[in-house]
C-alpha cells in the first residue's frame, strides 16, 4: 500500500504562498508589523519541511514526483522557517531572498521539465505552478531590496496569489482523485 501525502503538501504550499503574498503586499516594508506573520510562516514551513524530508528520504512516489514535490517542499519549508525566524529576530531578509533565487530557479526548471515530459494528470498546469513559484523565488531579492516600491510588491504578490491558486486547484483535484473507496 502506497502512502501518499502530496495532497497535504499541495494545500500547505497553497497556504504558504498565499500568506507570503499577503505579507509582501501588506507588511514587507513595515518591519514593526512583520512579527505577526511568524506563527503562520512557521506552521507552513514546518509542514513543508517535514513532508518534504519524508518524501525525499522514503521516495513513496514514482521517481520524478518524489524528487519534484519532495525536494522542492524541503526548500520551500526551510525558506518559510527561515522567514519566520528572521521576522521574529528582526533580521534583514535580503540574505534569505538570495537563497530563494536558487530554490526558485530549480522550481522553474522542474516546471519546464514537467511540461516537457507530460508528468502529472495536468502537466501544463503543474508546470506553470512550479514556474510561477520559481519566478517568485528568483525575483525575491529585487522585491526585498526595493520594498518601498508598492507597485513591485503588488506584482510580486499577484504572482504569489496566482501560484497559490494553481496549487489550490491542483490540491483539491488531488484530494478528489485520492479519495476512493477501497474494493
Amino acid at each position: 500500500m502506497m502512502i501518499d501525502y502530496v495532497t497535504l503538501m499541495l494545500i500547505n504550499m497553497t497556504a504558504g504562498l498565499f500568506l507570503l503574498g499577503c505579507f509582501v503586499w501588506r507588511d514587507l516594508d513595515s518591519p514593526e508589523d512583520a512579527g505577526r506573520w511568524v506563527p503562520a510562516f512557521a506552521i507552513s514551513g514546518f509542514v513543508a519541511a517535514i513532508g518534504g524530508f519524508a518524501i525525499t528520504f522514503t521516495w513513496p512516489l514514482p521517481k520524478p514526483y518524489s524528487m519534484a514535490y519532495g525536494e522542492m517542499s524541503v526548500l520551500f519549508g526551510v525558506l518559510l522557517l527561515g522567514l519566520a525566524l528572521a521576522l521574529a529576530k528582526k533580521w534583514e531578509l535580503l540574505p534569505l531572498s538570495i537563497y530563494a533565487v536558487f530554490a526558485g530557479a530549480t522550481a522553474a526548471i522542474l516546471g519546464v521539465r514537467i511540461i516537457d515530459l507530460g508528468l502529472t494528470t495536468q502537466p501544463t498546469l503543474s508546470g506553470i505552478g512550479f514556474i510561477l513559484s520559481g519566478i517568485c523565488g528568483i525575483f525575491s531579492p529585487l522585491v526585498v531590496w526595493q520594498n518601498d516600491k508598492k507597485g513591485l510588491r503588488i506584482i510580486g504578490s499577484l504572482v504569489l496569489f496566482t501560484a497559490s491558486a494553481i496549487w489550490a486547484w491542483t490540491g483539491c483535484l488531488a484530494y478528489w482523485m485520492h479519495m476512493i473507496v477501497p474494493k
